[in-house]
């Protein structure tokens, strides 16, 4: 009976977990084409085939299941950036790599980084998703980010300045893809990697030639 029980309880926690993954499908999809502040559960359900009754059993909310894919996006992102740092030996290659799988990871997943800055709302609205799941979800961001720091305080940043180069280079990577996605970068005759490669390389010569740092107040 108990290994009846578990395979049932298998069982059971598999279709839920297939259902999960259709209603986010689903919602995705809905969060493309009306954005967060018009959808709805019921749309949701609609497009996932299922009755909105049904989806309050996974979801109590739509911005319950925005934030479980964001997560999941979010997640993604950082096991990117892991693997491509755990292939590399040298402090040089491993800041590259983690800077690179940032901007590879979103160069590749455009609605990625639609959701990432919640254009899904209709727009770069100062909006959230409340309070706790903004922290998590922060969180996750500063998780996927925290190898590039690390990478720079291989190659002898202090621990400020890799927070600060962390940071930046988060916000030059986006600026280029937000570019690169609206396809306003054609104006300027350039292209986002190359723009990308010439920043890191940039970064890894200023820090290569600075002194070692013992600590953040040397």
């Amino acid at each position: 009976m108990p290994a009846r029980g578990a395979a049932r309880q298998g069982r059971v926690e598999a279709i839920n977990g297939l259902k999960r993954s259709l209603i986010l499908d689903a919602a995705r999809k809905v969060f493309e084409r009306d954005g967060l502040e018009g959808a709805s559960l019921r749309a949701i359900a609609a497009e996932a085939g299922y009755t909105p009754a049904a989806l309050y059993f996974h979801f109590a909310s739509k911005e319950t299941i925005y934030a479980e894919m964001l997560e999941a996006s979010l997640s993604s992102l950082r096991a990117l950036v892991e693997n491509r740092m755990s292939d590399e030996q040298s402090p040089r290659n491993r800041f590259r790599a983690a800077a690179f799988a940032f901007f590879d990871f979103y160069a590749k997943n455009p609605r990625d980084l639609d959701l990432g800055f919640y254009l899904f709302r209709g727009g770069m609205k100062p909006k959230g998703l409340g309070r706790e799941r903004n922290k998590a979800l922060n969180a996750a961001l500063a998780a996927a980010l925290r190898p590039i720091a690390t990478a720079a305080e291989e190659l002898g940043a202090s621990t400020n300045e890799a927070k600060v180069l962390m940071v930046e280079i988060f916000a030059h990577a986006a600026g280029l893809l937000l570019l690169s996605h609206t396809r306003r970068i054609r104006m300027f005759g350039v292209r986002a990697p190359e723009l990308m490669t010439q920043y890191i390389d940039g970064c890894i010569a200023h820090l290569e030639g600075k002194p070692q740092h013992a600590n953040d107040e040397t």
